[in-house]
C-alpha cells in the first residue's frame, strides 16, 4: 500500500473509532450538548457524525466557518476550546473544537462539543438583575451552522461587507486584494467552487476573481528569509 493511501486508511480509522465517542460524550450531557465529527478532507459535507441536537445540523452536512479558518490554518491550526457564539436563530452555544491529526500530524478533522446555555445566561441575567448588578451581556459573534456550504461561504462574505453596508462595486483594486486574501485566511477558498460564488456576489467575472486571488497570495506569500514579500 502506497504512502498517502496507507495515511488515509489511517484516517478512516481514526474517524471509525470516534463515532461511538460522539454517542457517549452527547448522551453523557444531557439534552442540552451536541457532539460532532468532522473530516476536513471533505469540507462541503464534513458532519460524518453526530449525536444531539444544539446547531440543528445532520450527518452530510457542512462546516462552520469555525472549520474553514481552521482549514485555512493547516497543520499550524490548534485547538479552540471553551469559545461561545451565538447561532442565528439567537441560541447562546458554549464550544470546544479538538482536532484531529494522522501520525504525521497532519489535520484532517475535529471532534466538537457544542452546549446550548441561553438559559444559563438567562438565568444569570436575572439573578443579575435581583441582585442590582449592572452590566449587559457581551457581545458574542454569530456563527453560521447550515446544511450545505454555500450559507457558510455567503456567511463569511457577508462579515467582510464594506464599511457602512457599501457596495462590493465600490472597492478599488487595493480593496479587493485585501478582501481575497482575508477571505484566503478564512478557509473560503478550500472549498470547491467557491472562487465562482464570491465572482458572482461581487459582481465580477470568474477570470477576475482568479487574478485577484492569484495576486493577494502572490503579495502575502513568504519570502526565503522567513519574511513576506
Amino acid at each position: 500500500m502506497a504512502a498517502g493511501e496507507a495515511l488515509e486508511a489511517e484516517r478512516d480509522a481514526i474517524l471509525a473509532a470516534l463515532r461511538p465517542v460522539v454517542a457517549g460524550l452527547a448522551a453523557t450531557f444531557g439534552p442540552v450538548c451536541e457532539a460532532v465529527l468532522h473530516d476536513y478532507r471533505r469540507p462541503e459535507r464534513s458532519v460524518v457524525a453526530l449525536a444531539g441536537e444544539v446547531t440543528g445540523r445532520r450527518v452530510g452536512g457542512a462546516m462552520s466557518e469555525i472549520g474553514l479558518r481552521m482549514i485555512a490554518r493547516g497543520d499550524d491550526a490548534r485547538d479552540e476550546l471553551n469559545y461561545v457564539t451565538r447561532t442565528r436563530t439567537g441560541a447562546l452555544v458554549k464550544s470546544s473544537t479538538i482536532l484531529l491529526r494522522d501520525s504525521t500530524r497532519a489535520v484532517f478533522g475535529a471532534l466538537c462539543l457544542n452546549v446550548d446555555i441561553t438559559a444559563v445566561r438567562q438565568a444569570h441575567a436575572l439573578l443579575g438583575a435581583l441582585a442590582g448588578a449592572g452590566g449587559g451581556a457581551p457581545d458574542t459573534p454569530v456563527t453560521t451552522f447550515a446544511g450545505d456550504i454555500d450559507s457558510v461561504v455567503d456567511a463569511v462574505l457577508d462579515a467582510h461587507r464594506p464599511v457602512g453596508g457599501g457596495a462590493w462595486a465600490g472597492l478599488d483594486r487595493a480593496g479587493r486584494l485585501d478582501l481575497f486574501h482575508s477571505l484566503d485566511e478564512h478557509g473560503v477558498f478550500a472549498v470547491r467552487h467557491s472562487v465562482e460564488q464570491v465572482a458572482t456576489r461581487l459582481g465580477i467575472s470568474r477570470a477576475s476573481a482568479y487574478s485577484y486571488l492569484s495576486q493577494a497570495r502572490a503579495a502575502h506569500a513568504p519570502t526565503t528569509d522567513g519574511g513576506h514579500a
